[in-house]
């Protein structure tokens, strides 16, 4: 199996090259990469737990989904796709913003990312794909922002960067 790809960009966001993606998690390189946050009817937020063997932030919650972008894929192609892959489903999404991010792990990797964030809304059941994602809840944005200061290592660290810094962007409810 060839090892998926990503985008490596400059600042602008720009592409600069490709990379197989432990290379450009081993050497720090900055690379394009997506967010999904998507709420149901309630403004709640799906949150999703990530898989114990993933090689990053094992068992950590999360946004709903969240991974690279494809060489040629569109931000929106990009979430769709991984939407369906790691949750089951499908819908419609629109660009909110972007920022960059460095986070550094444990395990000598590190995230440094041109991180688009994308919003949708869905109101049902997602289908988990149980090699990606461990389990799943809807939960408020304001307990998420309780809970991230009472547990925050139970939180991984782009969904906090976003949280803190970007909470009016993602909070549907305020617009």
């Amino acid at each position: 199996m060839v090892e998926e790809q990503v985008i490596l960009v400059n600042e602008n966001d720009e592409q600069i090259g490709l990379m197989p993606k432990l290379e450009a998690h081993e050497k720090a390189l900055l690379h394009r990469a997506f967010s999904v946050f998507v709420f149901n009817d309630k403004n709640e937020l799906m949150l999703q737990q990530r898989a114990a063997h993933k090689y990053h932030s094992p068992k950590l919650w999360t946004n709903t989904c969240c991974s690279h972008q494809r060489d040629g894929e569109t931000n929106i192609e990009a979430g769709k796709r991984r939407l369906q892959e790691e949750m089951g489903f499908v819908t419609t999404l629109e660009e909110s913003i972007s920022f960059i991010y460095k986070a550094p792990f444990d395990n000598g990797l590190t995230e440094h990312e041109y991180d688009h964030i994308l919003i949708g809304k869905f109101n049902n059941e997602p289908n988990i794909n149980t090699d990606e994602v461990l389990n799943w809840k809807w939960k408020s944005l304001e307990a998420i922002k309780e809970d991230m200061i009472l547990h925050p290592k139970l939180y991984t660290e782009w969904f906090k960067i976003i949280f803190d810094k970007f909470y009016e962007h993602i909070n549907i409810s305020e617009k």
